[in-house]
């Protein structure tokens, strides 16, 4: 370190013209036993000043190794033992930041856990009159089907579920994006298979699917698989696939691509829908994100509010993968998840 500072470089220039000037003088002056001396006495103080300047650079090299530390989440570093000079006056304020953002972060981590004990709270409460309303619905539904002369009941009734479900489906996203805000979401890392992954993402979607007349193609190379959370993941593909689902008109396809490559393992999801709008395309993932075209009133879509996409980037992201969302060239939504095996 010392070799490529230029101020060392420079100093160490300044002594050598100095004592060999020094020197000059001295034998003009004295003669040459003198200038002798001079240069040595020039050159034993170039090697303290050397000598002084690596153990300052290890001092520092040290303070820059603790306050790394400090970065990575190191709790117990201390500073106290620089005892050198303005160094002491700069470890002493060092540890008192690290006190100080010790303490922040321990406020965090409490704030973090009452946040999570209060989402468990709210999912509780929300969840049990829900599931109320929807046992309560579905015994008048049977008590109208039985008497078989309240057709205008029954369809109000079948609407009334859907919007039940609608409802229990934004409280459970909105709780998922506020547990990943808060970072009390546990993601494992284990090894994913993209044929499990895919299984799992589509197989509470395939009611649906049949319902709508959309066909699902799902193409997976052998083999392929990443490093992650399954249950999340998948979680992040069903939405995804929820939502190319509801743009498809009847009789169109939503097809599904796994491969993996030495650089990622990738998860294309394209539909036959009329594909996403120029000016859409840069908020597909915000949250409660509205395009033009959506904003007519709609009896039952969730993913009208903008949950659905928003909850898969921070599922995705929150795993280190990236998601975009684009046109298929032949038409159509297209959408590319990528989990990259290395650092490029």
């Amino acid at each position: 370190m010392i070799r490529r500072n230029r101020e060392v470089a420079r100093a160490c220039a300044a002594f050598v013209v100095i004592g060999a000037f020094g020197a000059f003088a001295t034998w003009r002056i004295a003669g040459p036993v003198a200038a002798a001396c001079t240069a040595v006495v020039a050159a034993l103080l170039l090697v303290a000043f050397l000598v002084a300047t690596a153990l300052r650079y290890r001092a520092l090299a040290r303070l820059a190794a603790q306050v790394d530390a400090v970065l990575h989440g190191e709790r117990n570093v201390s500073f106290e033992r620089m005892r050198e000079g303005e160094l002491a006056i700069l470890a002493s304020e060092l540890d008192k930041m690290r006190t100080r953002l010790t303490l922040a972060a321990e406020d965090l981590s409490r704030e973090r856990n009452a946040l999570a004990d209060s989402l468990a709270d709210i999912s509780h409460q929300l969840k049990t009159p829900l599931t109320s309303l929807a046992l309560m619905t579905s015994l008048v539904r049977g008590a109208l089907v039985e008497d078989g002369s309240h057709e205008q009941e029954l369809a109000r009734l079948r609407t009334m579920e859907r919007l039940e479900d609608r409802v229990e489906w934004l409280v459970s996203s909105l709780l998922k994006l506020a547990r990943i805000d808060a970072g009390v979401v546990r993601l494992s890392r284990e090894h994913v298979s993209a044929s499990e992954l895919v299984s799992r993402a589509a197989d509470p979607l395939a009611v649906a699917f049949d319902l709508a007349d959309v066909r699902l193609v799902c193409d997976v190379q052998p083999g392929a698989g990443f490093c992650g959370d399954l249950a999340w993941t998948a979680e992040a593909l069903e939405n995804i696939l929820k939502n190319c689902l509801e743009h498809t008109p009847a009789g169109g396809e939503v097809r599904v691509s796994v491969t993996q490559d030495a650089l990622a393992f990738r998860v294309r999801v394209t539909d036959t829908g009329p594909g996403i709008a120029e000016d859409d395309l840069p908020h597909v993932f915000e949250r409660f994100w509205r395009s033009g075209e959506r904003d007519a009133p709609s009896e039952v879509e969730p993913s009208g509010v903008g949950i659905g996409l928003a909850l898969a980037k921070s599922l995705v992201t929150a795993q280190g993968g990236q998601i975009r969302a684009g046109n298929a060239p032949d038409g159509g939504a297209a959408f590319d998840i990528a989990f990259f095996s290395v650092v490029v």
